[in-house]
């Protein structure tokens, strides 16, 4: 096979929605001549669902992404129509950015930015089949295979030294509307129909997912007179660090909350028996922490209401998004139940909600390099791999393609552990856990939120980006000089003392403060809960000018200078088990006093760690205990 190729490329990568997007970005950033295929153009960085970027948790998975070299922050900064940074009530450990996109010009500025990549070619086909060759045994004993190459619909081949898949929800995908189901992915695009069969033959387990989105309605139907009003942020953060946000300052389009009733939850009920999800049609498992209207109201019966969102798709649509009201239900039913919603009484549908159903794996299969265990130069991310979600698509799109640039480099893959990146829990909890629903990020999953935030994720992982080689010498320095900065700061008020002097004590009763019975450094002072850096400036009269991201973690360091060091000791630890690591040829069954099912489900994951063994349902401490013994014994 390998003599008639038709074409040689570096890598491939199969899809192009905003995991594929990032993987091609990377591959061919990187130096390898990359070609991303996907079943329509038209269909690059499509926003099938939702028509935003960002939101909790998820904005840091963008903030992150940017930190490292990647295109979905850039992006989305130069296409929102309104921006809203959440949780503001709440420490910085949960605050998390959300854009409202404009749909159409994010899908022509990300496709733009692919279009003139060097290195990168887009091809619209279908991959109909991965081409491979059996590959050495591995260190586990098992045998393995070894990807060369793949076919199209039309019967071109490509030869490659990797490919990424990224397909999305379009493997044998089919969109249900009631008793009416049309073959086809989402937004009525073309489905992929033939790639299930040929990874199935090279003993890839598959599973079958759904999701679902809502109805879209003509803005001119809609009266907001009976709805509140959703403005966005007076002044607006941006999601890429290397946005200026003086040029992202703006007008912004209004979003409008309403709510359902019961009346709206009785034409739902009266209708179960229609939806494709309660009628036993549809056989994938839909995502708990986003589940359809139907859903909501055989889960939540002792709610009398749910929120409904009503947001703009764009600035020059009239379509509107009804968010909260996903729904698989016939055309005529959701007319029904959307028209009880205050202010939707004369909606008129624009298109109609739908179930997706579609292929995706099991993410058991792949290394934390997103690399799969037992083929080659396979690698996979996005929705293809069980998650759900734009932002968790693109993060794992990026990992994937630099890790499938690094293996064709000779380099060590990027795997984030869990203390240093969200990206790094999204990716472990793939890996280690059983995965029976598309898997969604939440601020809750990680662990070491604290040291986590958004605000920081420049600091944390742009040095990273810049060992890759995604990031420029230039904004690696920048950020070398805002670390400096900060410590800096942080030094300066920790040695500057102010006094108990008329001056002082006068700041501290009007801001609601004790008054001080002795001197004290500004550090501590900032610590106060009800004071802050910024308003300690009257008292500070040598404090040089900072911009504005510095003043802010110089204010974070301080005023959570405690938990912080505590979260610090709970990663000395967690590193000192991830630091354990387990021989690859290691074989479970010859390890006396584990039990059954820990052998079994170690035998599955081959977690890399102790830390990661640990993590994996049904492994207990006292086989990690027993583990421990083992490899000690075995060291010796």
């Amino acid at each position: 096979m390998k003599n008639n190729f038709m074409e040689m490329i570096d890598i491939a990568v199969v899809g192009a929605g905003h995991a594929g997007c990032e993987a091609a970005l990377a591959c061919a950033r990187l130096g390898f001549k990359t070609v991303v295929f996907t079943v329509s153009v038209n269909s690059i960085a499509l926003m099938p669902c939702n028509p935003n970027i960002g939101g909790s948790s998820k904005g840091h998975l963008v903030r992150e992404l940017d930190a490292l070299g990647g295109e979905m922050g850039k992006v989305i900064d130069k296409t929102f129509i309104q921006s809203k940074m959440l949780n503001q009530s709440k420490g910085p450990a949960v605050h998390s950015l959300r854009a409202q996109a404009d749909k159409a010009e994010y899908t022509r500025e990300m496709r733009k930015v692919l279009e003139n990549q060097k290195n990168l070619t887009i091809k619209q086909a279908e991959i109909c089949e991965l081409l491979t060759e059996d590959a050495e045994i591995g260190a586990d004993g098992h045998s393995r295979k070894k990807v060369i190459g793949l076919k199209t619909h039309t019967g071109r081949t490509y030869g490659c030294k990797a490919v990424v898949l990224c397909t999305g929800t379009y493997l044998r995908a089919r969109c249900l509307c009631g008793e009416t189901i049309t073959y086809t992915g989402p937004n009525g695009l073309q489905a992929a129909n033939y790639l299930t069969e040929s990874l199935k033959s090279i003993g890839v387990e598959m599973l079958r997912f759904k999701t679902g989105t809502p109805a879209r309605i003509d803005k001119r139907s809609i009266d907001f007179t009976k709805m509140e009003e959703q403005k966005g942020d007076e002044r607006v953060v941006p999601f890429s660090f290397t946005t200026d946000p003086e040029d992202i300052q703006k007008d912004q389009i209004s979003c409008w909350l309403t709510y359902t009733n019961e009346e709206t939850h009785q034409i739902i009920r009266e209708n179960l028996h229609r939806s494709p999800l309660y009628a036993g049609v549809i056989e994938g498992t839909g995502p708990r922490y986003c589940p359809s209207i139907e859903d909501k109201v055989v889960k939540f019966v002792d709610k009398d209401r749910h929120q409904v969102f009503i947001e703009p798709e764009g600035e020059h649509t009239n379509e509107m998004y009804i968010g909260g009201m996903s729904s698989s239900l016939p055309e005529e039913v959701q007319y029904k139940m959307y028209r009880t919603v205050p202010g939707l009484e004369n909606a008129q549908i624009v298109r109609n909600a739908y179930a997706i159903e579609y292929d995706c794996i099991n993410p058991v299969q792949l290394k934390s390099s997103l690399e799969f265990k037992r083929i080659d130069g396979l690698f996979s991310g996005g929705q293809f791999n069980g998650s759900s979600g734009y932002e968790e698509a693109a993060a794992q799109g990026l990992v994937a393609g630099i890790n499938a640039a690094r293996k064709l480099q000779g380099k060590s893959p990027l795997i984030l552990d869990r203390s240093q990146a969200y990206i790094g829990v999204l990716i472990d909890d793939l890996v280690t856990k059983e995965n029976h629903e598309p898997y969604r990020m939440m601020t809750s999953r990680a662990e070491y939120r604290l040291l986590l935030r958004q605000d920081n994720a420049d600091i944390r992982l742009t040095p990273i980006g810049y060992e890759i080689g995604l990031i420029d010498e230039e904004r690696y320095n920048r950020v070398n000089e805002k670390v400096r900065l900060v410590d800096e700061e942080v030094h300066r008020l920790e040695k500057t003392t102010v006094g108990a002097n008329p001056k002082t004590q006068e700041f501290l009763q009007r801001h609601g403060s004790t008054e001080l019975k002795s001197g004290i450094n500004l550090a501590e002072l900032i610590k106060r809960p009800e004071l802050d850096y910024e308003m300690t400036a009257e008292l500070d009269p040598k404090r040089p000018t900072l911009a504005e991201d510095v003043k802010e973690q110089v204010n974070i360091n301080l005023k959570y200078d405690g938990y912080i060091k505590r979260q610090l000791q709970q990663v000395k630890q967690f590193k000192k088990l991830e630091g354990k690591r387990i021989p690859e040829d290691i074989d479970y069954f010859q390890v006396n006093s584990l039990r059954k099912e820990a052998v079994q489900k170690l035998t599955l994951y081959q977690p890399l760690s102790i830390g990661q063994a640990s993590r994996i349902s049904g492994v207990s401490p006292a086989d990690i205990s027993v583990l421990l013994v083992y490899l000690e014994q075995r060291k010796g």
